[in-house]
């Protein structure tokens, strides 16, 4: 455009166009952005207007201990983590009634079985003096051949008898004892000295007044087998 025209133009209240600014070789200084509310970073504060660092749901009580807003928990003093429970009256009242019971039950264990060794020790006791007392005093005969049977120890049992001795064990007039296993036949005044000493050990003992139907055993006719056994 020539100075003619520019001249023509500028009287007409035109400007001429600025000038393109030159730019520095030399970079620019960046300083980082301060933040919109005046703290360094550039991060906006949080919503509600909580201070950095306060994490949701962190409410502290009382000298910086954890607690509920409005709770006084935070003042009560805290039981110790496993710490066990203050037991009621009750409770220990159960409790000293389980051990009085247990106590009792241990002891009364404790006498059962000494009454029991206590037993044990009178029964070897007595079978002991039994042997003694039959020494040498049993009426069996080996070459009996009658078997005359008898309940005892809840079997049937039997000893071998003559026909003479058949009738007076019927009569009562002899009786039949175990001693070491044995089945002894001894007499009525034998019988009764060892009923004194062991009782359990009398194993036929004949009433001569009884019904004979209370002893089905006492006739011969009616034998039981040998081999049978209740």
């Amino acid at each position: 455009m020539s100075d003619t025209l520019r001249d023509q133009l500028m009287g007409l209240g035109f400007k001429p166009a600025p000038k393109p600014e030159r730019k520095s070789d030399r970079p620019a200084d960046r300083r980082p952005e301060g933040r919109r509310d005046g703290r360094p970073g550039g991060k906006p504060a949080p919503a509600g207007g909580r201070p950095a660092g306060h994490k949701a749901g962190d409410n502290r009580g009382a000298h910086g201990k954890p607690g509920n807003p409005g709770n006084n928990s935070g003042n009560r003093p805290n039981r110790p983590q496993g710490a066990r429970r203050p037991r009621s009256q009750e409770e220990i009242d159960l409790a000293k009634a389980y051990a009085i019971r247990a106590q009792r039950e241990k002891e009364e264990r404790i006498e059962a079985e000494r009454l029991k060794q206590e037993e044990a020790c009178q029964r070897r006791e007595a079978k002991a003096k039994l042997e003694v007392l039959l020494k040498d005093k049993a009426l069996n005969v080996e070459e009996a051949d009658i078997a005359r049977h008898f309940p005892y120890g809840g079997k049937i049992k039997r000893i071998y008898v003559t026909a003479e001795q058949l009738k007076a064990l019927n009569a009562g007039e002899l009786g039949v004892v175990q001693v070491a296993g044995r089945y002894v036949l001894v007499t009525a005044a034998l019988l009764a000295e060892a009923e004194a000493v062991f009782a359990p050990a009398v194993a036929l003992k004949v009433d001569p007044d009884a019904p004979s139907e209370d002893d089905p055993y006492a006739d011969p006719q009616y034998q039981v087998p040998d081999d049978l056994v209740w």
